[in-house]
This record gives C-alpha cells, sequence and structure tokens, in this order.
C-alpha cells in the first residue's frame, strides 16, 4: 500500500501480552497451609497415642541431639516408647548397682549377686548357697535380705519402659517334701514371688512379660549340677529394639563393687 506521495505504509500490529505476572506469592500461603495442615496432624497423633510414645516425644524435644543426660536414647516405633541400647544398659547396671548397695546388709550378700549384660537384656541375678540368702532353704518365702533387695530393684525398674521377664532357678537335686511338690513347683513360685513383692513396690503390672519357672533345666554350673548356685533369680530387662540388639555379647558374670561404709 503507498501514500498519497507514494511512499510505503507501514502498519505495526501489537499483540496482546500476558498481563502482570502474579509472583511467587501463592507459594508462601500454600507452604503455610500444609506446615498448618502437618502440625494439626501431629497434635491429632500424639492426641491419639498412649503415654509412653508422648513421652519419648516429649523427651525427643527436650534434648533433639541426644548429648545430654539420654544419650543413646531414640525414639522408637510406633508403641515401643523408648529404645535402650547397649551404652545405656551400661548405665541402668551402674544404676542398679549402687541402689542395691544401700541395702543394710549388702556387704555379706554382694558376692550373690551378678549383673551382666547379654544378647536378651540386663541379666540380674541372686545366687543362693547352702544357708539360703535371699530366700528361706526349700521354700518360696523370701528371706529378709531377699526381700529388701527386690524391693530396691523394683524402685529403679519400674522407672523403665522396658518389659521385664523373671525366671526362678534350682539345682539339680530332687525336691525332698511332697513327692506332688517339685523343683519346677519351687522354681515357679519363688519367681512368681519376687514378681509380687516387686509389683507392690514400684514395678508395673504391664511391665511384667513373663514369669518363668525352670527347676534344673538351665543350670549355671553344668559340671557341678548339685551346686547352691544353681539356685537363683533372674531378673531380665528386656531391649526395647528386640532383634536390634540381639548381637549384642554377653560379658563376663562381674560381683557387685565394694563399698565402704
Amino acid at each position: 500500500m503507498n501514500g498519497p506521495q507514494g511512499d510505503p505504509i507501514i502498519v505495526v500490529k501489537k499483540k496482546g501480552g500476558h498481563g502482570i505476572h502474579h509472583g511467587g506469592a501463592w507459594k508462601v500461603a500454600y507452604a503455610d497451609f500444609v506446615t498448618a495442615m502437618m502440625a494439626l496432624f501431629i497434635v491429632l497423633w500424639l492426641l491419639a497415642s498412649n503415654e509412653k510414645i508422648r513421652k519419648a516425644v516429649g523427651q525427643y524435644f527436650q534434648d533433639p541431639t541426644g548429648k545430654g543426660q539420654s544419650s543413646g536414647t531414640t525414639l522408637a516405633g510406633a508403641g515401643e516408647g523408648l529404645l535402650l541400647k547397649r551404652d545405656d544398659m551400661d548405665h541402668l547396671k551402674d544404676k542398679i548397682q549402687q541402689a542395691l548397695s544401700q541395702s543394710a546388709n549388702f556387704a555379706s550378700v554382694q558376692n550373690n549377686i551378678q549383673i551382666t549384660i547379654t544378647s536378651e537384656g540386663l541379666r540380674i541375678e541372686f545366687l543362693e548357697d547352702e544357708k539360703g540368702v535371699f530366700f528361706e532353704s526349700g521354700s518360696a518365702k523370701p528371706t529378709p535380705n531377699g526381700e529388701e533387695l527386690l524391693i530396691r530393684l523394683a524402685g529403679e525398674l519400674g522407672k523403665l519402659p522396658n518389659k521385664i521377664y523373671i525366671e526362678g532357678h534350682t539345682d539339680a537335686r530332687p525336691f525332698s517334701g511332697d513327692g506332688n511338690y517339685t523343683n519346677w513347683e519351687l522354681s515357679t513360685d519363688r519367681a512368681n514371688t519376687a514378681r509380687r513383692i516387686m509389683q507392690a513396690h514400684g514395678l508395673r503390672a504391664d511391665q511384667v512379660a513373663q514369669i518363668r519357672g525352670f527347676a534344673d533345666q538351665k543350670l549355671r554350673l553344668k559340671d557341678r549340677p548339685d551346686h547352691a548356685s544353681n539356685r537363683r533369680i533372674s531378673v531380665i530387662v528386656q531391649y526395647l529394639g528386640g532383634a536390634a540388639e540381639a548381637g549384642a555379647s554377653a560379658s563376663a558374670p562381674e560381683p557387685l563393687p565394694q563399698h565402704a561404709g
């Protein structure tokens, strides 16, 4: 097309633009919404959780690095509470030794108490001798020493979330009483007596997973089946991790240290 003077006319057409961009403000709002929803779900989950989980979450936020007093303690799976690892068992062993050492007659029985860390957990054993240290001979009735020590042990174990096994063992000598009452009944009755005493003094009922009576089937000294130390009560504090600690090696049995005073 030419103008009146013959010069070409140039027509410029502008295409419609996209307008002003809205920026990233919507992303901020969306992130706030997601965060709020996540916080709501956490609150609802905690309200529906049991006491062990709430305590575990609370302890985590009090010491998220795990470098405080609860060193080695981590949050366990759903419903499992706190997971006591091997390092924690070492600490627990020391605390139990200290608690038992407060017993009035501890010096006379300390060599009959052994605390070891095994693949199953922390094992506390009360070993008898010919005189009957913790239970009267041939009976499930505890001696004053035995009862006091079980009470002190219960005070420490009751603070834990761990499950507890209580075992009774005898030597290989046949029980000399009624023929209907054997080492099976004696070992089970002693374990159950220990449970009753401990539950009355701090051990929670839901902590006790099993009461086991083994008679003479798990001798401590297999080459000396009639030895008095085969007669014993064992209290096992289980790892909450189960298989996570299954490979832990047992430490050698050792008597509690002598305390002055």
